[in-house]
């Protein structure tokens, strides 16, 4: 990853150069990638018996 795109994720997640101090890279790109969980619509949810079988 490239210190421009870094930075283009920071902004894309509303994280302040100041807050950078606080994360790791690792932890502001695990925090873009759930960004992108958010809307997904799971048109079907695991029970408890499709964990019973995993």
């Amino acid at each position: 990853m490239t210190t421009p795109l870094f930075l283009l994720r920071c902004v894309q997640l509303g994280i302040s150069i100041r807050d950078l101090d606080l994360l790791t890279i690792g932890m502001v790109n695990d925090m873009y990638a759930e960004s992108s969980n958010d809307g997904a619509d799971y048109a079907v949810l695991a029970g408890q018996e499709d964990f019973d079988l995993f």
